[in-house]
């Protein structure tokens, strides 16, 4: 069985070849597939999304005995409101979150004194606020006016350092692909969407972006040296990149994804932090569809933007013919 360095060095020299381009078809179909279900789950399971988006009532429980049982308080919600909905998280050891649908200042104080018969604590251990749906609204204005500047000036920055536009085009059709398939995955798991998932997203995309132009500068290298002596043709180049970076790719998502994974089991688990749990659970889920999107989508994508311009076209059948008239299997 070939070591981990044995398989990269034979992936680096081509002795070991996985063919990303020569199948870009049935990846493009996958990743079709994968964004129109992503596009079509809110439909079924609608997108969860924070307190902070829909607004409503926030109740805060301090000085609970360990270990906390959280059907306290769904329980004593329920008994002042029999309708509600209700989300309880453990913060540390010793307190309760409760958010609820808006309730109005009646029944807050009525749910604050239940929450504190409940958990046997001073009414002054419970307190509660009403949070409105507008700052989340700002939260989700102000980060798509970010996720554009950010796609507008990618593309700008791409252009320019690769020289070409094609490129530009490739990595931002991952970006979105990236983006289209971590909310599908929020929706069907019904996880939610927070301010500081939102935070996580944009995050993503700034880790997919520095994935896609390691590959991309590869993919320049390898081109850049395809002269008219060169045994490859354009596709091959590329898929050669990809598969001289294929180690690398994993070794970075792994690396960003355990502590990641190790932040999101602290603040899940034990600490019960719920803004590190959503920024953690984003990055989470989608660091590991970015390093997907740059080796199945925007590398493939970018050969085949490539492969009909005229010069490459016609290098790529000069180096067939070459091939067929010394008898080399295709």
């Amino acid at each position: 069985m070939r070591s981990m360095s044995q398989f990269g060095n034979d992936l680096y020299t081509g002795k070991t070849s996985f063919p990303f381009v020569g199948r870009r078809n049935l990846w493009f179909l996958i990743a079709a597939l994968l964004v129109l279900g992503s596009a079509l789950v809110p439909l079924f399971r609608p997108i969860q999304f924070s307190i902070e988006f829909t607004g409503g009532s926030q109740f805060t429980v301090n000085g609970v005995q360990s270990p906390v049982d959280q059907s306290l308080a769904t329980d004593a919600v329920l008994s002042v409101v029999p309708d509600a909905t209700t989300k309880v998280v453990t913060i540390g050891e010793d307190a309760v979150r409760v958010q609820t649908d808006q309730m109005t200042d009646a029944e807050s104080r009525e749910v604050s004194d239940a929450l504190a018969e409940a958990y046997g604590v001073p009414a002054s251990e419970v307190s509660y606020a009403f949070i409105g749906p507008s700052w989340g609204a700002d939260v989700t204005r102000q980060s798509l006016w970010g996720l554009a500047i950010f796609l507008a000036l990618t593309f700008i920055i791409l252009a320019l350092y690769f020289r070409t536009w094609k490129m530009s085009v490739s990595a931002i059709i991952g970006l979105v692909d990236v983006l289209i398939i971590t909310i599908g995955i929020y929706a069907l798991f019904g996880f939610e969407i927070s301010p500081a998932a939102v935070i996580g997203f944009l995050t993503i995309l700034s880790y997919a972006l520095y994935d896609t132009t390691v590959v991309f500068d590869k993919i320049r290298e390898n081109t850049s040296e395809d002269g008219e002596v060169s045994g490859r043709t354009f596709g091959e180049s590329v898929n050669l990149a990809v598969n001289q970076t294929l180690v690398r790719s994993i070794n970075t998502t792994v690396v960003a994804i355990l502590p990641t994974g190790a932040i999101l089991f602290i603040g899940l688990i034990w600490v019960g932090a719920q803004t590190l749990t959503d920024l953690s659970l984003s990055i989470f889920v989608g660091t590991i569809v970015a390093a997907y999107s740059t080796i199945f989508v925007a590398a493939p994508l970018y050969s085949l933007l490539r492969e009909n311009e005229p010069a490459i076209k016609a290098r790529d059948a000069r180096v067939i013919a070459a091939r067929e008239l010394a008898g080399i299997p295709a």
